[in-house]
């Protein structure tokens, strides 16, 4: 019987996950499908027992979600049990329904060990929402020892702390001064989703030697990524990240370890044009 996967979210129409997928299956002669499932708050329990009843067999889950789904789960494993960040879902052999977290593995692979992130570099966090933990951790594993976050409402970022009680919390009205002072900062908010706000400052007086990572794909180029890129500041978006998370999801309901290609690559930047 074909199986069937999907990926729940809001906004969700941008997202590249079925082309990234049903790309992967057909390359693997895998017999399934992956598409777009609406959802909302008064449906998650409706869509998570489509899973227990293995009429569908994953789900991915992204912005608001990655928290919200957490109480209609059996157990949280692995990074998605420290970060309470879920953005994959299955039933395992005992017919448990698992949450697990492959955006710590996206971003390490994805970033993380192409630059240099010795212990001594200071790091900015923007947003404290669903992704936000999973940075954290991925920074933490790379050996990060000075984390600050920043974010519009002050309470998440407390939340966030009681989680990692090493990070620092900063003012969100003093971030347009704060961005001068770090060597790597990381988007990890929906400001320039396409169809989305905007920063509504250019990051001027930043340090020469700054590393800008966007967790945002959707443009590929966002306001800030580009003008950051025009001052010859090392940036990164979002789609590496985006595509290994893929991979390491795919993994857990496959047990396929998908290539990269060229070709993959390709047929997602032509889907950002």
């Amino acid at each position: 019987m074909k199986k069937k996967y999907g990926i729940i979210g809001n906004p969700i129409k941008h997202s590249l996950s079925p082309v990234l997928h049903n790309y992967w299956f057909q390359k693997y002669k895998i017999d399934a499908s992956y598409s777009i499932i609406e959802a909302n708050e008064n449906n998650l329990k409706t869509i998570i027992n489509r899973v227990r009843e293995k009429e569908l067999s994953g789900l991915n889950v992204t912005l608001p979600y990655k928290q919200k789904i957490i109480s209609y789960l059996d157990t949280l494993i692995n990074d998605a049990e420290i970060t309470s960040s879920v953005n994959t879902l299955y039933i395992n052999n005992e017919g448990t329904l698992i949450g697990e977290n492959t955006d710590v593995y996206g971003l390490q692979a994805a970033y993380l060990k192409k630059i240099d992130i010795a212990s001594q570099k200071k790091v900015l966090i923007i947003g404290a929402g669903g992704v936000s933990p999973s940075v954290i951790l991925s920074l933490q594993k790379s050996g990060v020892k000075d984390i600050s976050i920043i974010n519009r409402t002050r309470e998440k970022c407390i939340f966030l702390k009681k989680k990692f009680k090493e990070i620092n919390i900063l003012e969100w009205k003093n971030l347009k001064n704060e961005i001068k002072n770090f060597e790597i900062i990381v988007n990890a908010t929906s400001l320039g989703l396409k169809n989305e706000k905007d920063f509504d400052f250019n990051f001027e007086g930043v340090k020469n030697n700054l590393i800008f990572i966007d967790t945002i794909y959707n443009p590929l180029e966002t306001k800030t990524l580009k003008y950051l890129k025009d001052k010859e500041v090392k940036v990164f978006n979002g789609l590496e990240m985006f595509i290994y998370q893929g991979q390491k999801a795919f993994y857990l309901w496959n047990k396929v370890n998908p290539e990269i290609d060229e070709k993959l690559i390709e047929l997602l930047i032509s889907k950002l044009k």
